[in-house]
């Protein structure tokens, strides 16, 4: 597998450069694990300073044993929400066959948000300014953001045959930003944020009707 994101953060010798912690806790295996020692690393010494050596030297595992569990170091910035983003296939098999295309893409993205669990915000967000993690998150969001439209696209296009295929990608894009800043608005809420359905839903709405002209082919 590739390791992204370490590039430039080796020792001057060639060698992975230490953390900011000596020793490691005892062997280990669990996602878990190498989720707490990620984040320790992250607020201790920053997102960019830590490397896959570090974190696996810390939880106490081989580096095989992390790529058992993630591709790549900014994996561990999109704990729980990749968990999330997986039921979304599930979810698109199960939406009412009778809804209108754009309502079913509504509920669609709702459904998936009411998956998410209650209040878990990704670290590099509640914790973007220690770690230093913000602009990196939005980077790696990207391959995310983007395989999420194309299974809309997918659903879209199965939901309204004929419609224009440009125009099916876009609603799907549209919807999908949509969803994102709903969910990003939820997460930088603090304390007093709400529901996440009810967020998103609130995002994708105006979005969802604004397409119903064309995905809707009895819509207004």
């Amino acid at each position: 597998m590739t390791d992204f994101g370490d590039a430039g953060t080796d020792g001057a010798d060639g060698g992975p450069s230490r953390p900011g912690r000596g020793g490691g806790r005892p062997r280990a295996s669990s996602r878990r694990t190498l989720e707490d020692a990620a984040s320790e690393l992250f607020l201790e010494q920053g997102y960019a300073q830590t490397t896959i050596e570090h974190i696996t030297q810390r939880a106490g595992v081989g580096r095989n044993t992390f790529f058992n569990y993630f591709s790549a170091k900014s994996d561990l910035l999109w704990l729980d929400v990749d968990e999330t983003l997986s039921a979304l296939p599930s979810i698109l098999d199960d939406a009412p066959v009778g809804l209108p295309p754009s309502e079913a893409l509504a509920q669609v993205l709702g459904d998936l948000a009411a998956r998410h669990p209650h209040r878990s915000v990704p670290i590099a967000l509640s914790q973007r300014e220690p770690m230093a993690t913000h602009d990196e998150f939005l980077s790696a969001g990207l391959g995310r953001f983007l395989r999420v439209a194309h299974e809309l696209a997918g659903f879209l296009a199965a939901r309204a045959p004929g419609v224009d295929d440009g125009l099916v990608r876009a609603a799907a894009n549209a919807a999908t930003a949509a969803a994102a800043t709903g969910a990003g608005t939820w997460a930088l809420a603090g304390v007093e944020r709400g529901d996440l359905s009810a967020e998103v839903l609130r995002a994708v709405a105006p979005v969802c009707r604004g397409f119903a002209p064309v995905l809707d082919p009895a819509g207004p």
